[in-house]
């Protein structure tokens, strides 16, 4: 089984990248593969709902979604991890990069969920 990491910092070597290296060494013990992928730095474009994707099976923008699809789809598990500032997730505070990675993955959750 392979478990794919999300790191949703905009510090890609911050408290949230010790977070999933302690979490690395325990599905490592446990004979499981993981894959960290840093997100929270990196801009991702909001989907305008053209309807590309269903015919071309990836985003017409090139950014890390269409990275982090096959890598999702063949996944096990998912670890998300993202920083809190002030008691807020800053899932909250930086939409436009980390927020919108999780709303691409969303449709796929759900049908995995029903399979």
């Amino acid at each position: 089984m392979k478990v794919l990491m999300l790191n949703g910092s905009p510090h890609a070597s911050g408290v949230n990248n010790l977070a999933l290296r302690e979490m690395e060494a325990v599905f490592k013990e446990s004979g499981v593969e993981t894959e960290t992928v840093q997100v929270g730095n990196l801009a991702v474009r909001g989907c305008s709902a053209c309807g590309a994707c269903t015919k071309l099976g990836k985003c017409v923008y090139d950014d890390i979604v269409n990275e982090l699809l096959p890598k999702f789809e063949k996944a096990g598990g998912l670890v998300v991890s993202s920083p809190v500032y002030y008691a807020i997730s800053s899932v909250h505070n930086q939409p436009e990069s980390w927020m919108r990675t999780l709303d691409f993955f969303l449709p796929t959750f759900c049908i995995f969920l029903y399979v």
